[in-house]
C-alpha cells in the first residue's frame, strides 16, 4: 500500500485542554484539489471556533466527519491521496487507521499534567511547557488574557521548539497579587519565571501588553533574550483604545463584557458563550479586580500607553517580528512600523488585535521562520 501517498486528516488539539471538536462545516469537498495552506474546514471547541488548515497537498479522496458530529482530538476525519492510487488503499487505509503512538492518552506528552505551576519570586505562576529539544521559546499574553489565549500556536510551535507559554501575575491562575504593576515589575517576574524553570534564554513572543513586557525584558536582560516577536503589541505608541481597558475592567456580567470583548476580533461571531463565561469568572476571582485596576493605573494611564519603548528595542538590534491585524481596533495597526527597518514587519487582512487566533496559520508560519532564523 502506498501510504506515503495517503495522508489522513485528524481533528486538531488545539490548546492544552481540548479533547474533541465539532464540525460545522466543510471547506472543500471530496474530488477537491488541496495545497498546503487551504482551508479545509470549520471546527468549533469550548473556547473558539476555527478554521482548520491543509498541512499537506494532494486530493480530498473522503471526507469521513459530518457536519454537526462532535469527533475526538486526532481521530480520522479525512483522506487526502494523490490521484492515481487506488480507491481500495484509500479503503484500506482508513480501515486500518489508528492515532500514532506516543499520541494516546496512555503515552506520550498528552499523558502528562496539562499545566504546570512555578513558585518563583512573583508568586505561584501558573506555565505550560510543550515539545522538547531545539530552540526555546516563551509565549507572553496581553491585558487580561492568559496562556489559553496561544491555543492555536504552542503546539504548532513545539513541533520544533521546546515552548513554554504561562499566566503572568494577576492573571489566569496564576497569583492574583502584583507587587509591581509596570512593565519593570513584569518584567522582572518574567526573568524570575526564568529562572526558576531553568531558561537561561529565549526567543520571547510577545501579545499586546505581553509584547510591551517582552521588550522591556529585551533592554533590561538582553542576554537572556535570543528574539522578539511582537503580536500586536503595546509600547510602540502612545495611542491605545482606552474605551476597551475600561470597560474590560468594569464589565461585570455578559451583558457587559460581551461587546467589549468583540473589539479584539474583526470577525466578533468568534466571541463565543463560552469564551465570554470564562472570562467572567476569571474576573470574579479574588483579587482580580485589584490586579486589572493596578495594571490599567499604571500602564494605561490618561488614557494611553505610559511606555513606549520601540527606539530603545530598535538600537538594540535584536532580531524582531512585527505582526499585526490590519482591523485591531485596540491598538492602531499603524503602529507596526515603529521599529522601521529593524524589524520584519507583516499586517495581516481580515484580522483583528487577536490575530493569532484569527489567523493562526499565517501567523504561525511567520513565527517558525523567525525562530528558526535566530
Amino acid at each position: 500500500m502506498q501510504t506515503d501517498r495517503i495522508k489522513p486528516i485528524v481533528m486538531p488539539k488545539w490548546g492544552l485542554s481540548m479533547s474533541e471538536g465539532k464540525i460545522t462545516g466543510w471547506l472543500k469537498q471530496p474530488g477537491s484539489t488541496v495545497n498546503v495552506g487551504d482551508d479545509l474546514l470549520e471546527v468549533e471547541t469550548d473556547k473558539i471556533t476555527n478554521v482548520v488548515e491543509a498541512g499537506d497537498a494532494g486530493t480530498l479522496r473522503r471526507v469521513l466527519a459530518e457536519p454537526g458530529n462532535v469527533y475526538p482530538v486526532k481521530s480520522l476525519i479525512a483522506v487526502l491521496a494523490d490521484p492515481d492510487v487506488p480507491d481500495a488503499e484509500v479503503d484500506a487505509f482508513v480501515a486500518g487507521f489508528a492515532v500514532p503512538k506516543g499520541d494516546d492518552e496512555e503515552g506520550g506528552e498528552d499523558a502528562g499534567p496539562q499545566y504546570l505551576f512555578a513558585d518563583t519570586p512573583a508568586g505561584t505562576l501558573r506555565y505550560a511547557k510543550r515539545g522538547d529539544g531545539g530552540p526555546t521559546v516563551l509565549l507572553v499574553h496581553g491585558f487580561g488574557g492568559d496562556l489559553d489565549n496561544w491555543l492555536f500556536t504552542i503546539d504548532a510551535l513545539a513541533e520544533k521548539a521546546t515552548v513554554y507559554a504561562l499566566d503572568l501575575p494577576g492573571h489566569g491562575q496564576s497569583t492574583k497579587a502584583i507587587a509591581d504593576p509596570s512593565l519593570a515589575g513584569l518584567s522582572a517576574a518574567l526573568l524570575g519565571f526564568m529562572d526558576t524553570v531553568g531558561i537561561g534564554s529565549a526567543h520571547l513572543v510577545g501579545h499586546s501588553m505581553g509584547g510591551a513586557v517582552s521588550m522591556r525584558t529585551a533592554l533590561d536582560a538582553p542576554d537572556r533574550v535570543d528574539s522578539l516577536a511582537l503580536i500586536a503589541s503595546a509600547g510602540l505608541g502612545r495611542e491605545i483604545n482606552q474605551a476597551y481597558i475600561q470597560g474590560f475592567v468594569a464589565a461585570t456580567g455578559r451583558r457587559d463584557l460581551k461587546p467589549v470583548l468583540e473589539q479584539l476580533f474583526a470577525d466578533t461571531s468568534l466571541v463565543s458563550r463560552q469564551l465570554v463565561e470564562d472570562l467572567l469568572k476569571y474576573k470574579r476571582l479574588d483579587g482580580v479586580d485589584g490586579a486589572l485596576r493596578a495594571l490599567s493605573g499604571a500602564l494605561f494611564a490618561n488614557g494611553e500607553q505610559a511606555s513606549v519603548l520601540g527606539g530603545d528595542v530598535a538600537a538594540a538590534g535584536k532580531p524582531t517580528l512585527v505582526v499585526w491585524g490590519k482591523e485591531d481596533r485596540i491598538i492602531p495597526a499603524a503602529h507596526a512600523t515603529a521599529l522601521g527597518s529593524n524589524a520584519r514587519t507583516e499586517v495581516i487582512p481580515n484580522a483583528g488585535h487577536m490575530v493569532q487566533m484569527e489567523a493562526a496559520g499565517t501567523v504561525n508560519a511567520l513565527l517558525k521562520e523567525h525562530i528558526g532564523r535566530g
